[in-house]
């Protein structure tokens, strides 16, 4: 296995370590994974990180006296017993690859400068940041670990926690998962972008309308799993690999109105699957669909680049070229701010 080291280590008694790790919104999305265990994604997918929207994790380990794994976890300085779970099951699915963790036990002290579980993709900024913190320990221990390799098994890592959080290990643009137009991709890891950008998309900002931010009801867990037996579903992949192939090329040549288009038919038709699923649901409020619906007005009267795009839950976030910030970050102010709780300005992160 690629990332498995059969080697022992010369294990340090205690330590400390820090690392900050930015969320990320994704412009092709995956949605559903051919096993909840080892994350592996139906289709590729391509996602920003993004500037201020990021968590910051501080892991300190204490060499063991028992047998038993302890951690105990931190959120704002608050103990989270609700976060113990998921944390314990990304230990159990890392251990094979590193086998150094079994030696410790850990204090996870973390927070973010954005709301969790809300569908701003907190899990991929705080998982990816736990994986680097675990690699920066493995780096400790292993002196000659090369930079790539770094980040590659940390990405690697953070998708066993979860999905797009592989993702958030890269600024820029970041591809996950096989496309056979794209060298490079595949499955396991995420990478950079490996091919030419246009100089629009290299200066872009993301606007977050927080509708709500409240922890969702139903976590993204839980629809990538009602994949499974989704009526849509195969004509959604294929749907998705097409898109794809046209973000490649929309990239390279500019066109920033084909860019909107298609991030916004990426956004519903997400949103589309989520709501034909068994169980449905709905994580869009009414204040979403009156942003959406304004955006578009404004849009057709102005003549402006902005376009919106959503994650898996009510937030909204509007993507615009720098170049034309003024005029429009004052009317999201004006005109919709009454829609939401709170607006964070952020911008799309680069290599």
């Amino acid at each position: 296995m690629f990332f498995y080291r059969k080697k022992k280590y010369s294990i340090e008694p205690n330590g400390v370590v820090t690392c900050k790790s930015h969320s990320n919104i994704a412009l092709i999305k995956y949605w559903g994974k051919h096993n909840n265990k080892i994350q592996i994604p139906l289709n590729s997918s391509i996602s920003y990180s993004l500037g201020g929207i990021y968590t910051v994790t501080r892991l300190i380990y204490k060499e063991k006296k028992k047998s038993n794994l302890s951690i105990k976890i931190f959120f704002s300085g608050k103990e989270k017993t609700s976060f113990l779970p998921k944390i314990l099951e990304f230990f159990h699915r890392i251990s094979f690859y590193c086998s150094y963790l079994q030696y410790y036990n850990f204090i996870i002290e973390t927070y973010n400068t954005f709301p969790h579980s809300s569908g701003i993709a907190s899990s991929a900024s705080s998982m990816s940041a736990l994986a680097l913190c675990i690699m920066k320990i493995e780096k400790k221990l292993v002196s000659s670990l090369k930079e790539d390799f770094f980040f590659k098994k940390a990405s690697f890592l953070a998708r066993l926690g979860s999905g797009s959080a592989c993702r958030s290990i890269y600024p820029g643009l970041v591809v996950w998962g096989c496309h056979k137009s794209i060298k490079g991709s595949n499955n396991l890891y995420a990478i950079p972008y490996p091919y030419e950008v246009h100089s629009i998309f290299t200066k872009i900002e993301d606007t977050i309308l927080i509708i709500d931010d409240e922890p969702k009801k139903i976590l993204s867990t839980k629809g990538h799993q009602l994949m499974n037996n989704h009526p849509y579903a195969r004509e959604r992949f294929k749907c998705a690999n097409q898109n794809m192939n046209r973000l490649i090329s929309i990239l390279k040549i500019g066109d920033f109105q084909e860019f909107g288009e298609l991030i916004e038919h990426e956004a519903l038709t997400l949103h589309a699957m989520i709501m034909t699923s068994r169980p449905y649901f709905l994580w869009m409020k009414p204040n979403t669909l009156n942003v959406i619906q304004t955006v578009w007005n404004f849009r057709k009267q102005s003549k402006k680049n902005i376009y919106f795009t959503l994650d898996a839950g009510a937030n909204v976030h509007l993507l615009y070229p720098i170049q034309e910030k003024t005029s429009i970050i004052k009317w999201i102010y004006s005109d919709l701010f009454s829609y939401c709780k709170k607006i964070i300005e952020s911008f799309c992160l680069q290599n």
